[in-house]
């Protein structure tokens, strides 16, 4: 049927003349012969009346004590796709073509119940193709789905996808109805080397590897979700990312790019958001290992992400999402971690106590739990664990496929941030990247040093 799924972002959608703009990329398409399915995102970015993150805060204003509960909440934060999709559905139709909205739901697209990060189990698209074969354009509503409808439990419901949920919907279509390709629609012309709004001489990649896509994004760069790559790249479906402000053919991300054993290959400069370090200090090697599992059990069960985890003799480090920061400082201040029957208790001491402690002051944990220790100090070791943390941190990374076969190119880009003054907390690479722990203050110059170096300097 020659299919050919398009996406559109929140910026491509939010007002008149960009929707125009947009229905003029889907009426090319079908003059192109091909027949055309459309996702679109929200209507705006927060603060925009029909924005999703606007519509949350009406539904959280309503009492800030009290937090919606996830079902509600999927709800609401369907909305703006509902509303963009109705939209967008009737613009194409007073250009004189058939088109038709369509909820998640009504697409077919069935999830499972995890509401705010549901994951699509299946994608039912007979509807879609009987629209399709009657000469319809069908306008979908991203970043949602619904619960099996014959499923015994939650009959379906209404659940979202996720941050970029939208992205994630386009691919699993694309996978679904066997379309030719899935183009993502944004406001800028492509995968760039780096963000433009910090590097006016950054460049449009013509091709990219789903590799380098899903790395690049992964990393921190929001042009395509690294999930949407990843279901494109199981089922080898071509993935464009085009402007919708612009005729420029954009970049193809397919699996005919270079791969990563091209050592010369380098794909762009990233960066993350607002990071938080933290460094626990254990001197006893042998105690070390089980207080460590304490710390990542209890990260986990907060749903908290840790990353750049250091291994030391003596020292324990990470980097959590500073949103999620005081979350982790409220479960770690204080904590007590029992070690019990080790060999190296002193005194004959059979048990010892590790208590964290991030800093000093009367309203914090710490203060609290350690003289509820002394009691027993007599028949077990008391042990503080000093905190360090640097609250001000981000993550900038060298998207490089094939670095490890080039010895010293960690040392070189080093050198680059060290020359300029630009301190370096923590250092860690992958197949695919490699990445440093730098002071939040200096991502802009981190990044436009490293991407005139690396990139403009180069044939």
């Amino acid at each position: 049927m020659n299919i050919l799924v398009q996406k559109f972002g929140g910026t491509s959608v939010d007002r008149p003349e960009h929707r125009a703009l947009a229905a003029r990329k889907v009426i090319q398409a079908r003059e192109a012969n091909f027949n055309p399915v459309v996702v679109v995102s929200a209507i705006g970015r927060a603060g925009a009346p029909y924005a999703t993150d606007t519509l949350v805060k009406v539904l959280r204003d309503i009492d800030p004590q009290v937090p919606p509960a996830p079902r509600e909440m999927d709800m609401m934060m369907a909305c703006g796709e509902i509303i963009s999709t109705v939209v967008f559905a009737h613009t194409l139709q007073t250009l004189g073509f058939k088109a038709v909205a369509l909820s998640g739901g009504q697409a077919g697209i069935i999830t499972d119940d995890v509401f705010g990060n549901a994951r699509i189990l299946e994608i039912r698209p007979n509807y879609l193709l009987e629209l399709i074969a009657q000469g319809y354009i069908p306008v979908v509503c991203g970043f949602q789905g619904t619960t099996d409808p014959l499923a015994s439990a939650e009959h379906g419901a209404i659940t979202t996808l996720g941050r970029g949920g939208s992205d994630t919907t386009a691919s699993a279509l694309g996978v679904a109805l066997g379309a030719v390709g899935v183009e993502i629609y944004t406001d800028v012309d492509g995968v760039k080397t780096a963000d433009p709004s910090m590097v006016s001489a950054a460049s449009t990649l013509d091709v990219c590897s789903y590799e380098e896509v899903a790395e690049i994004a992964h990393q921190g760069a929001k042009v395509v979700h690294p999930r949407a790559a990843e279901i494109a790249m199981d089922h080898n479906i071509p993935l464009w990312v085009k402007s919708t402000f612009s005729d420029k053919v954009g970049t193809r991300i397919s699996s005919d790019a270079p791969t990563s054993t091209d050592a010369r290959r380098l794909t762009g400069i990233t960066h993350t958001g607002k990071l938080v370090y933290i460094r626990l200090e254990i001197e006893n090697f042998e105690h070390k290992q089980q207080v460590e599992r304490e710390v990542y059990r209890m990260m986990a069960k907060a749903g908290i992400n840790i990353f750049l985890v250091t291994f030391s003799p003596t020292s324990l480090s990470f980097c959590v999402p500073r949103s999620r920061y005081p979350i982790a400082r409220d479960l770690l201040d204080g904590m007590v971690v029992p070690v019990v029957g080790s060999a190296s208790n002193i005194e004959g001491k059979q048990a010892t106590y590790y208590i964290f402690k991030f800093s000093e002051g009367l309203d914090l944990a710490y203060s609290v739990q350690r003289p509820l220790l002394a009691g027993i100090e007599k028949f077990a070791d008391i042990v503080d664990v000093p905190a360090t943390v640097i609250e001000s941190c981000t993550m900038v990374s060298v998207i490089a496929a094939g670095h490890r076969t080039v010895p010293g190119i960690i040392s070189t880009i080093f050198d680059y941030l060290a020359n300029a003054g630009i301190a370096v907390y923590q250092t860690a690479d992958s197949e695919m990247s490699i990445s440093f722990l730098i002071p939040e203050s200096e991502v802009d110059r981190a990044v436009r040093l490293l991407h005139q170096r690396l990139f403009e300097n180069q044939t």
